[in-house]
């Protein structure tokens, strides 16, 4: 069994290790995933990948201290990251009673919250009242809508000083470690070095302190679209779909149950 990743051994990992953070949902995937991982993070992406919604907005806090438990339950020696949906942290007093709900009513080692310079005093309100914060750069999709679309970051000399700031406002506000999303890769680089907490990357290359992938992503489970991002490394979606037809197939021709299936 793996020796579970605290603050402190997220933060020293920086430079010497790069830090593996996978999604997951239940406690079924979390106990598969736990051995392999160093942080999992319940992302309000569970509304896309298993709720068929177009967006994350969607997600409530509900569902996220719901879905935090099972993770929590399966992978018990794991580091676990609770997204914090959209539309609960807008104040310092929100966010304080809806991260201290989740801290409360689940095992969570941290929450996630979405935003650079404009979330600075929020991450420190949460953090100077015990709330662990993981920051969150780059392409936000609960801005998705604001924006108009999934758009890529860091295209411009303007856009790359500002995720700089982010992520240094980030750092000063608390934060432990920071997710940046869809950020060229080139940039991506020159945040990470730009802070002394890890930067963990999804879209945005090599060059940062971490990766983390949508779990059903990488395990070929999500069909309706790949983004470019995702490398699938087994085509799961095949596979199932291959069980089942044969459990179907021996199911129509009484070939299941046999009678080791059998009481």
């Amino acid at each position: 069994m793996n020796k579970k990743m605290t603050i402190t051994s997220i933060k020293k990992a920086k430079g010497l290790k790069p830090l593996v953070m996978i999604t997951a949902y239940d406690a079924l995937f979390a106990k598969l995933l736990e051995p392999s991982i160093d942080m999992i993070l319940v992302g309000d992406s569970l509304n896309m990948s298993f709720a068929g919604k177009v967006d994350t907005l969607s997600a409530t806090l509900d569902q996220m201290i719901y879905h935090t438990n099972a993770v929590c339950q399966g992978a018990k020696n794991s580091f676990v990251v609770c997204d914090m949906p959209f539309g609960t942290y807008t104040t310092k007093k929100q966010a304080l009673n809806n991260a201290m709900r989740i801290f409360q009513e689940t095992n969570a080692d941290s929450v996630k919250i979405e935003g650079g310079s404009d979330k600075a005093e929020i991450i420190e309100h949460l953090v100077s009242n015990g709330i662990a914060v993981c920051g969150h750069i780059g392409l936000l999709p609960q801005s998705v809508r604001g924006e108009g679309g999934y758009k890529i970051k860091g295209k411009t000399q303007e856009e790359k000083e500002s995720l700089v700031e982010d992520a240094k406002a980030v750092e000063t506000s608390g934060a432990f470690c920071m997710v940046i999303e869809g950020v060229k890769a080139d940039v991506a680089k020159e945040v990470a070095q730009s802070v002394q907490v890890p930067v963990i990357g999804i879209g945005a290359g090599k060059d940062v302190d971490g990766q983390v992938l949508v779990f059903s992503d990488m395990l070929g489970l999500f069909e309706d679209f790949t983004p470019k991002f995702v490398k699938k490394y087994i085509d799961g979606a095949s596979l199932v779909k291959d069980a089942l037809s044969s459990y179907a197939q021996e199911v129509r021709t009484k070939k299941f149950p046999k009678e080791e299936h059998t009481y």
